[in-house]
């Protein structure tokens, strides 16, 4: 009794609430206003929801492209011939494919070379009708080295790529009409007839070979007499020595002038792509932050309102006992709670945005979860900021004059 006459003593009382209270108070306004809760609640939901599903469609089309990138391999390398020194196209020896095969951590290595013929579906087709449709002369190991598949009929073996046969990529099948090899399709090529014996998967890292027509290097020498110089060469190494083999294959496709040869890696324009949507992604995630400001003027704005219908209120309340820092509280914490609502709706919506989308594309799910712990967070910092300045204003409000009638 004595240490509370002497803390009476030492200054005025001052009452307390529990933070119990101080929630159930702060939560007044948002049940007796239901309509209107939802509503600005709902301004901050399309923000984060906005945010979190940019987020997430991004992430999923991402982890997709280096899930389709571990399938088919980083190890594949490619070599094109450049330009010599006097600026003239270069060439390639027929040699190179089996010198860059001596190479220790070389799994396999195929040429293709460039055929200058016309591939027809009929021979009453003008021959001057362009369709788009490369004619290529491979080894017969090309599939193999680019982990290439039917999608109908057989590939080309040993015995087959010695003859008049020809295999489709799946783009020119589509653009020559064939779509099954089983009654004997046959192409008019450069003036003969070739057996399709079959189509192949498509090629995501070689899309050159979807647009082909794929016949033998002897055969392209025999019929068209031409001497079919590598073009392009593909090279699949083992995945730990890829960079090693990467340094010395211009030099061993071409050990007088490795200056005239290129090498490149094909999956590293599939690894840019993942790169290449974040500009567009921090511009997507501008507007949702833009909506999510929106979000947050709008709460301001309810809760300056809400501040001036309960004028009454919070003067009964202060004339009780309630301090200013109860009533700042108690707005704060209506503001934030709206807010916590809100974002809590827009990351369930983001996430629901993302499941679809993705599965709609084929995709991987991916939200990645800080994604969905800033959504929440941003919503609280928004709402705490949002309801400072009308808390502050209704802390100082005057008990007498909040409850006068207005005149």
């Amino acid at each position: 009794m004595s240490s509370r006459l002497a803390r009476r003593r030492r200054g005025p009382w001052r009452s307390r609430l529990r933070p119990r209270d101080v929630l159930a108070t702060g939560t007044v306004g948002i049940r007796t206003r239901r309509a209107r809760s939802a509503f600005t609640a709902l301004g901050i939901a399309i923000g984060i929801a906005s945010m979190v599903a940019v987020m997430g469609i991004s992430s999923s089309s991402k982890a997709d492209l280096l899930a389709e990138l571990d399938l088919l391999g980083t190890n594949l390398l490619q070599i094109q011939p450049g330009q010599n020194t006097f600026g003239e196209a270069a060439t390639m020896s027929p040699d190179a494919p089996s010198m860059i095969r001596r190479i220790g951590p070389v799994q396999s290595a195929s040429s293709i070379a460039a055929v200058n013929a016309t591939v027809q579906r009929s021979d009453v087709v003008p021959s001057s009708t362009k369709n788009g449709i490369q004619l290529l002369a491979t080894e017969v190991n090309l599939t193999e080295t680019l982990g290439a598949s039917a999608a109908a009929g057989r590939l080309h073996d040993e015995a087959s790529i010695q003859l008049p046969t020809v295999v489709l990529g799946a783009v020119a099948a589509e653009r020559l009409g064939v779509d099954d090899v089983s009654n004997g399709p046959r192409v008019f090529i450069g003036g003969r007839w070739f057996d399709v014996i079959g189509i192949l998967e498509p090629l995501r890292l070689n899309p050159d070979i979807d647009r082909a027509a794929l016949i033998g290097l002897e055969t392209a020498r025999t019929v068209f007499g031409v001497e079919a110089l590598p073009s392009t060469i593909y090279v699949r190494t083992t995945p730990a020595q890829v960079e090693a083999v990467r340094d010395v294959l211009a030099r061993t496709a071409s050990p007088g002038s490795p200056n005239e040869v290129q090498v490149s890696r094909p999956s590293d324009a599939l690894a840019a792509r993942a790169e290449v949507d974040e500009n567009l992604q921090n511009l997507l995630l501008g507007l949702g932050g833009v909506a999510l400001l929106v979000g947050g003027v709008g709460i301001a704005n309810v809760m300056v309102i809400s501040v001036l219908e309960r004028r009454a209120e919070i003067g009964v309340r202060r004339a009780l006992g309630a301090t200013r820092a109860h009533i700042r509280n108690q707005f704060v914490v209506e503001s934030t709670v709206l807010s916590l609502l809100g974002g809590i709706l827009g990351v369930t919506l983001g996430f629901v945005v993302t499941t679809v989308y993705a599965r709609r594309q084929g995709w991987l799910v991916d939200l990645p979860i800080q994604g969905l712990v800033f959504g929440v967070l941003a919503a609280l910092l928004i709402g705490a900021f949002a309801g400072l300045y009308p808390a502050v204003r209704a802390a100082r409000l005057d008990p007498a004059e909040a409850v006068r009638p207005a005149a």
